[in-house]
């Protein structure tokens, strides 16, 4: 393996190395701040400052448009935009430190897993679920507030307003089913808990679309920074795969709404799950990626505001179709009646 030359076919080209006494306070720091943000991981600074500082880093020159910071598996180090200033390393550092602490390796020393993303010998899968979710604890750590934005002509709320916003706009959906506790778990301790509490709440077929609709963003995302870094690329390429981004990013939204929903809908047993719902089905609009021309949502809390009703006069009248049907019938006979009876004036 000749990692200098896998880097340069990034784009990467080191500068020079950081000195011990900065990377000593930016695992130091990074470690306690880690530790103090997810107290649901039962987290020992001292523990992760040890882990962290056997990590090298690297200031380099990087194409435009790449991330500030990258972390490379291949030998354990973290490579840094050579104009970011000594004070801002260490933002920039939780992010990639995540990534180091999250992975899992063979004996061969070979990624296995990193987080959400699971690595075989013939491709990648989660690598942009894996990036949102780390992308989101690194938001949670730093202090970042949730904010809306507009990007390839959505409207979003996202909790990473810079970096990833798209995805994790879309993370957040499933965090609003799901809770932030188990993403924390399984995105430090690549754990299947994640995956199978939306494979439970949905099913593993939806699971498989999102996580795929997560790795065509990112690599659309990516093709455009390639072409944003060439000459005489026609404007169509970009446009086609802003597009792309756009379009993909509402059906996944569509799906996650339509699925999750429909399941807990089925769930409804009572009066007081019901209301439940209905609060959820309502509040979640505050979150949604909207645009000129999206109506999706619009349709369905319609759709499913006619179903509750009806389901709500189920339960009112003994919680089966059966009481409802009953109901129905006694008001067509009586309405059958006053036809009678109208007829029968007219008729005398």
């Amino acid at each position: 393996m000749n990692l200098e030359k896998d880097l340069q076919k990034d784009g990467i080209l080191v500068t020079e190395k950081i000195d011990t006494d900065i990377v000593l306070r930016i695992t130091q720091n990074v470690s306690e701040k880690i530790a103090t943000a997810f107290p649901s991981l039962n987290l020992d600074a001292g523990n992760l400052f040890g882990e962290l500082f056997s990590l090298s880093m690297y200031r380099a020159i990087m194409p435009e448009g790449m991330a500030e910071a990258n972390y490379c598996y291949k030998n354990s180090s973290i490579y840094f935009n050579s104009h970011i200033a000594n004070e801002d390393l260490e933002e920039f550092a939780i992010h990639e430190c995540l990534h180091f602490l999250q992975e899992v390796k063979n004996k061969k020393n070979k990624i296995k897993r990193m987080g959400l993303a699971k690595y075989s010998k013939f491709r990648v899968l989660g690598t942009a679920l894996n990036e949102a979710a780390v992308q989101y604890m690194s938001s949670k750590i730093i202090g970042i507030e949730p904010d809306f934005e507009k990007y390839y002509d959505i409207n979003l709320y996202t909790p990473s307003p810079s970096y990833y916003p798209v995805e994790c706009a879309l993370l957040n959906e499933l965090l609003y089913f799901v809770g932030e506790d188990i993403l924390f778990k399984s995105t430090y301790f690549s754990t299947d808990d994640f995956k199978n509490e939306i494979i439970n709440l949905s099913s593993k077929k939806v699971f498989n679309k999102i996580v795929l609709a997560f790795d065509k963003i990112l690599k659309c995302e990516e093709q455009i920074i390639v072409l944003g870094n060439k000459d005489n690329i026609e404007n169509k390429q970009v446009l086609k795969l802003r597009e792309d981004i756009y379009f993909t990013f509402l059906e996944t939204q569509n799906l996650i709404i339509k699925e999750f929903f429909d399941n807990e809908f089925n769930k409804i047993q009572n009066l007081e799950d019901l209301e439940v719902f209905r609060r959820k089905l309502t509040q979640i609009e505050s979150i949604l990626g909207t645009s000129d021309d999206y109506q999706f949502f619009k349709n369905y809390y319609t759709e499913m505001i006619n179903k509750l009703e009806h389901k709500e006069n189920i339960i009112e009248n003994g919680g089966t179709e059966t009481a409802v049907v009953s109901k129905s019938f006694s008001a067509f006979s009586l309405l059958t009646k006053l036809k009678y009876l109208l007829f029968y004036k007219k008729t005398s």
